[in-house]
């Protein structure tokens, strides 16, 4: 792939990764390192499209390339927004939070074209239903050390797959990626 065609992926995240490689794309790619942290009054949707809006903007002020993918996964039970825990007590009480009641999975996502300066950014949200949760199947799953990393303490393609009675919406989104979305519009974009 040229220098000034190349698509680069704004994360780190081994799901969207292998998610963007599954699709056939080829990339290159070089994380973000910016703050993830919620404006005062600002919704989760937003929230989400903001980060991965600056994660893209960030990572082409520093790369070669032409597009630049940002990304930024949340869980939203109950209004509030649940980033990755900041520890097993953390991971506990998210996981006691989403026992027995849906939530929302909103996948932000940016498309930074570097070359005409311009951004195409949506918000994919997918509806989640967990089954009740005992304590011991709580802790046994916290024990793991999964749900350190994961935004609302789990990863639905992972160990906490069971938990989950149903989705309604993209289970990329879920994931990390909606990568039906996302990969529409680098073909509309003519990334691809």
């Amino acid at each position: 792939m040229q220098e000034s065609s190349r698509i680069v992926l704004a994360s780190a995240s081994p799901r969207r990764l292998e998610l963007l490689a599954s699709a056939g794309v080829e990339f290159d790619v070089f994380a973000s390192d910016i703050p993830e942290e919620p404006i005062p009054g600002e919704g989760p949707a937003d929230f989400s499209v903001r980060l991965a809006k600056d994660k893209a903007v960030a990572t082409a002020a520093r790369v070669e390339g032409r597009w630049f993918i940002g990304a930024d996964t949340i869980v939203v039970c109950a209004g509030e927004i649940m980033g990755k825990p900041v520890d097993e007590t953390d991971a506990t009480r998210m996981l006691k939070k989403l026992s027995g009641v849906p939530h929302e999975v909103i996948t932000g996502y940016a498309i930074y074209d570097k070359e005409r300066d311009g951004l195409l950014c949506k918000a994919v949200v997918t509806k989640v239903f967990f089954k009740g949760l005992r304590d011991d199947e709580i802790s046994a799953y916290v024990a793991t050390g999964c749900p350190m990393d994961k935004a609302g303490a789990y990863a639905i393609q992972g160990g906490a797959a069971y938990m989950v009675e149903r989705i309604d919406g993209s289970y990329t989104n879920v994931v990390g990626l909606p990568l039906c979305e996302v990969v529409e519009d680098l073909r509309k974009l003519g990334a691809l």
